[in-house]
């Protein structure tokens, strides 16, 4: 969120909140839903409110995360995976997060284009979310997103990333499952394997499978899974051969999806992760909340004066920091 909402939380308020629109939420109103994922992404005030009518009723959806480089056709995998699941007669909600121009700071938003024989499907939610100044390959209005599409009763919340390579590390924290898709004969399978999110898959994906390569990328991996720890009752990561284009192997990924959560329930395993992803949230929403605080100090006398002793060299930019601190914790009453 921005910072009007943070402006909001400063001068103690809630205001133009309409619990009426999270009613609407509640009752599955896809209107609402979009309306309400726009008010928290631009940072409205009255988003504040609506989010915490939600929350009580969050908790249920099994969140899943498609990573993997660009080109590697998770796109296509996503919708795929929406008529799999609408088979199974469940309820799906798409996230589908579109990097932002460092130029012009705007975004295609173009992964709905790819879905648009979902578009009349009332049971169908989807919706494209930009990074904006987000660096982790998760926009940071994703997660307050997946409250919204959880509390209008979607079961299954599909979220494609960006598909940064090395910084696609937050969604093995904000989901419940990740999915990580790889495609033969590529040389970012081996930048992800020096990645973090190779070490945070629970299911690994070889799209294209019709591709020459594609056996030798599988002993690639059935080779890194012989080389992690084991234990007994733990997730063994499956390796699911798909071609997207022709939607094969599609269904065999819903169901290891639908068996990984079985596995989280049983095992105790879904509560730490989302311990995680509200960790995640906590942080993202602490780190706005600092901003736009320092924001609001930078107009400050007092920060003037501190700038210019370190302009003066009457003091150091270190202990000026530890002076700066000291305001930013006095909050409002020091600007």
């Amino acid at each position: 969120m921005t910072g009007v909402l943070f402006r909001a939380i400063l001068a103690g308020e809630k205001e133009n909140a309409m619990p009426n629109l999270a009613r609407r939420v509640l009752n599955g109103d896809i209107v609402a839903a979009a309306k309400l994922i726009s008010e928290i992404e631009g940072g409205f005030p009255g988003a504040l409110a609506e989010l915490d009518e939600l929350f009580p009723s969050t908790g249920k959806a099994q969140v899943t995360g498609i990573t993997g480089p660009p080109g590697a056709g998770k796109s296509t995998l996503v919708s795929g995976l929406i008529g799999a699941f609408r088979r199974k007669e469940m309820t799906v909600g798409v996230i589908a997060i579109d990097p932002t121009s460092p130029f012009t700071g705007g975004a295609i938003l173009g992964d709905r284009i790819r879905m648009q024989r979902y578009s009349l499907d009332k049971d169908v939610f989807i919706r494209s979310l930009a990074t904006r100044d987000s660096v982790g390959g998760l926009a940071r209005a994703a997660v307050s997103a997946f409250r919204v599409l959880d509390a209008m009763g979607k079961e299954i919340i599909l979220v494609e990333t960006v598909g940064s390579g090395q910084l696609e590390v937050d969604i093995a924290r904000a989901a419940d499952t990740t999915v990580v898709v790889l495609t033969p004969a590529s040389g970012d399978n081996i930048q992800l394997m020096k990645a973090g999110i190779f070490e945070a898959a629970d299911i690994f994906v070889i799209n294209k499978a019709d591709n020459p390569g594609c056996r030798m990328l599988q002993s690639q991996l059935e080779m890194f899974l012989k080389t992690k720890p084991s234990s007994a009752g733990k997730w063994r990561e499956p390796i699911v051969l798909t071609e997207a284009v022709n939607d094969k192997g599609t269904d065999d990924l819903a169901g290891e999806i639908l068996r990984h959560r079985e596995f989280l329930a049983a095992s105790g395993e879904l509560q730490k992760r989302r311990g995680e992803r509200a960790k995640l949230e906590l942080a993202q929403a602490l780190e706005n909340f600092l901003k736009v605080t320092f924001y609001e100090l930078s107009k400050s006398p007092s920060l003037g004066k501190l700038a210019e002793d370190v302009a003066q060299g009457r003091t150091n930019p270190y202990s000026a920091t530890l002076g700066a601190a000291r305001l930013l914790a006095q909050g409002k009453s020091a600007v």
